[in-house]
């Protein structure tokens, strides 16, 4: 029996038996068939507390009409997250650290982050975030590369528009990037979206967007 068919036999079977444990909400099992032929899953266990912890891995795999794996087509990531969510009638903040390592091409990737939207008026709210991350990979022997970003969101939410800019720096690269948007709610779930990259230099960049979502 060739890996992939087992493969695909404990995707129809790991289900019945996690369902105990997803009745707990402790337990995280999300299985997707892409294609005829590709599979991919996420699995781990949270623990809620203040600081809430997740931990787990993503696996997919793919094959031939044959039963051989694809070549490159396997994945195994494996990830961990703590966040903590700070929730006041006027504001909500949340902060928090992720981890990922690619364990068949030897990268990974720390990430910090911190969010918070409150209340800026009785017209208007505001939303804040940061985030600093470190990314590494041996196996193209990169020194390890550190991005920052952040950005701030106005909204007007009876009207549903908001103006948002945000800023990314990368070591590795030495580059500043810097984009300025304006987005508005159209429909319940129609949206305009019209961005600017880097609009303070030579090589900025627009895009306008219409953006319509279902939920099912």
């Amino acid at each position: 029996m060739t890996t992939f068919k087992i493969a695909c036999i404990l995707f129809a079977i790991l289900p019945s038996l996690t369902a105990t444990a997803r009745a707990d909400d402790l337990l995280i099992w999300s299985p997707a068939k892409l294609s005829d032929r590709s599979y991919k899953a996420t699995m781990g266990f949270r623990l809620p507390a203040e600081w809430e912890t997740s931990a787990g891995a993503d696996i997919a795999l793919a094959s031939t009409k044959g039963g051989a794996l694809l070549p490159d087509s396997e994945q195994a990531m494996l990830w961990g997250r703590i966040t903590r969510t700070s929730v006041t009638p006027a504001s909500r903040s949340q902060q928090g650290a992720s981890v990922s390592v690619d364990t068949l091409r030897g990268s990974g990737a720390l990430t910090l982050s911190r969010s918070r939207s409150w209340i800026l008026s009785d017209s208007l709210d505001m939303q804040s975030s940061r985030s600093i991350s470190v990314q590494y990979d041996a196996v193209e022997a990169r020194q390890a590369s550190v991005t920052a970003s952040q950005a701030l969101k106005l909204i007007h939410p009876w009207t549903g528009t908001a103006l948002s800019a945000g800023t990314g720096v990368s070591n590795a690269s030495g580059d500043f990037s810097s984009t300025v948007g304006v987005s508005q709610a159209i429909l319940p779930n129609l949206n305009l979206d019209a961005a600017v990259s880097n609009p303070f230099s030579g090589g900025e960049a627009g895009s306008v967007n219409l953006r319509y979502r279902v939920n099912w």
